[in-house]
């Protein structure tokens, strides 16, 4: 309990900061320039929404999974980017304003798109559907723990760009070194999830994460989205908001079935080593030199 108490707790203030932080290396024009070529964003939009239900959907009518499991995994298809896609695109470098855009308006459409697949979801796995309504508070925090404090942050560089480039170091040193910790809490706290759910978690969580960054990193390169962008909205796409999920899956108010929390519990912590993986991968593809053919 303490452990999860202080995940809930901690989890949020430090990426509250960390936002802040990543917003001072961001301009106004970062975020018109995304605005202005919208393709991007739709593109990541319809990743989102409409690709990864239909997958999540093939993979849980074929793994044959507990109602209540498979009812989780789709809520957690339907749930908005994660904030802490956002630090993983800024530490692969990718366009983090595109991050933070697609993480803002999945979290408004969730309104909608999460209620829908949840009822949709209890009638294919229960056989009937009970009302699911998303409470606007958990949309609410989502935008003050990611949106708001980027924005400050944007805000603070457009009045002391000095200042904030001289912060950008520290704050990338920061968000490493918060990955890192949290990785391995989540890895500690939840061992007893792993052990007990560990084939659930290989044969369904792990591929569909994979599948998760995999469309929105190719689907976007198919469109000719540029890399940068390609990078942030497989970020974006692979790291859900599981703690939403997980709230929903709890609260009395709506589905009260803690069976129902566990695959964004285990997705959770997956994702954050998958992301943590691609980050290396792309870091260490990108301080490759480039050899020139000798004249």
């Amino acid at each position: 309990m303490q452990s999860s108490a202080a995940l809930s707790i901690g989890l949020p203030v430090v990426l509250c900061i960390v936002m802040l932080g990543l917003g001072l290396s961001l301009k106004l024009d970062d975020f018109r320039r995304v605005l202005q070529r919208p393709q991007a964003v739709l593109i990541g939009l319809f990743c989102q929404i409409v690709i990864l239900p239909i997958i999540c959907y093939g993979l849980t009518s074929a793994s044959g999974l507990p109602p209540a499991i498979a009812v989780g995994m789709m809520l957690l298809a339907a749930s908005p980017g994660g904030t802490s896609a956002t630090l993983y695109t800024h530490l692969a470098r990718g366009d983090v304003a595109l991050s933070i855009t697609l993480t803002a308006l999945t979290s408004v459409l969730s309104i909608v798109t999460v209620p829908f697949i949840a009822n949709f979801a209890l009638a294919r796995f229960y056989g009937e559907a009970s009302a699911v309504y998303l409470e606007l508070s958990l949309v609410a925090q989502i935008f003050v723990i990611a949106v708001v404090p980027a924005m400050i942050g944007v805000l603070v560089q457009s009045r002391y760009p000095v200042l904030a480039q001289r912060l950008d170091r520290p704050v990338k040193l920061l968000a490493t070194l918060f990955l890192a910790v949290i990785v391995i809490f989540a890895l500690v706290s939840q061992w007893g999830l792993v052990a007990t759910w560990g084939v659930t978690i290989l044969t369904v969580v792990l591929p569909f994460n994979l599948m998760s960054l995999a469309v929105g990193y190719l689907v976007p390169r198919l469109f000719r989205i540029e890399y940068r962008q390609a990078i942030a909205l497989a970020m974006s796409i692979g790291v859900h908001n599981a703690a939403l999920v997980i709230a929903i899956a709890l609260s009395e108010q709506m589905l009260d079935n803690p069976e129902m929390a566990i695959p964004p519990a285990a997705y959770g912590l997956i994702a954050y080593i998958t992301s943590g993986v691609v980050v290396w991968v792309v870091n260490r593809r990108q301080a490759v030199p480039v050899k020139r053919s000798p004249d």
